[in-house]
């Protein structure tokens, strides 16, 4: 059983926040200097065994893994339970803080879709410069199994990626439970998000980025894409909305591995053993062992 199942209460408990509040609220926060974060993050990060960038890939995993992290989430704490797994197993680790806010400290992932795909790109060179390696994987949680995509579809990043692996990724974007369609009711409201957090409405189902992002199909080719999806999900609903279609696509439902597994949008990102085991496959799928409920450790 993985250590961070005690933190499971707490984080279903803030996912049900609704996302609009959650953004008129980080966009009212006070404001706070941002580079002590920035330095005790990245110090986090690198006791933990990631973003060491004087590691060098194997030969048994010759690429880097990118880790991107989900809407109010951060280059660490997205990832305290996935990024020691992978470096356990001999992985070579990166994540990146993207889309930040001004004067908002911690809490990434509020800026434009299309800004943050940029700040992923120049993140990914960096990794290659780095570790030497020609290509890089990448996982992204939530807003960061959608996002690269922008990067590999419209910045050039398809070269340069070898897979792409979205735990519950916001592909076609989110109804959040319907609650979305309060704001056909308060007129104005919707504008004053994007306004303060353009990031969220980048992600609304039927936004003007995500009509462009899947206009012609939702893969590119050269990049293997696997989605690891729960129907437990209660931010990126409908879940389905999450799978990908075209080629080089795997569409995983988790309970379809563990039927008794209950993880929902934020702990099959952060705690979810069964997610870590088939993620992991995805990345070395020669290797891939059968994903089970017994794979939760």
């Amino acid at each position: 059983m993985l250590p961070w199942r005690r933190i499971r209460r707490f984080r279903k408990t803030k996912t049900r926040t609704l996302l609009p509040a959650l953004a008129l609220a980080v966009a009212a926060t006070a404001a706070t200097p941002t580079a002590a974060f920035a330095t005790d993050t990245a110090s986090e990060a690198v006791s933990g065994g990631w973003n060491n960038y004087s590691c060098k890939p194997s030969a048994q995993h010759p690429r880097p893994v990118v880790l991107v992290h989900g809407t109010f989430g951060n280059s660490v704490d997205n990832w305290l339970g996935f990024a020691p797994y992978l470096v356990q197993r001999g992985y070579c680790v990166f994540s990146l803080d993207y889309g930040q806010l001004p004067l908002v400290p911690l809490f990434h992932g509020l800026g434009p879709i299309d800004r943050s795909a940029k700040q992923l790109s120049a993140y990914v060179d960096r990794v290659l410069a780095a570790t030497g390696a020609a290509k890089v994987d990448m996982v992204g949680h939530s807003q960061g199994g959608m996002m690269p995509r922008y990067y590999l579809k419209f910045l050039g990043g398809a070269p340069k990626v070898n897979a792409l692996v979205g735990i519950a990724p916001t592909n076609h974007g989110t109804t959040l439970s319907g609650l979305t369609r309060l704001l056909d009711y308060f007129p104005g409201v919707g504008d004053i998000i994007a306004r303060g957090a353009p990031g969220l409405m980048d992600q609304v189902v039927g936004s003007d980025f995500l009509r462009r992002l899947n206009e012609g199909g939702d893969t590119v080719p050269g990049v293997r894409y696997t989605v690891i999806s729960t129907k437990y999900d209660e931010v990126a609903t409908p879940y389905r909305a999450q799978f990908l279609s075209g080629p080089n696509v795997k569409n995983v439902l988790i309970q379809d591995l563990c039927p008794t597994d209950i993880s929902e949008h934020v702990t099959i990102g952060l705690t979810d053993g069964l997610a870590f085991h088939e993620a992991a496959n995805a990345l070395n799928p020669e290797h891939a062992t059968p994903t089970t409920c017994a794979s939760d450790d």
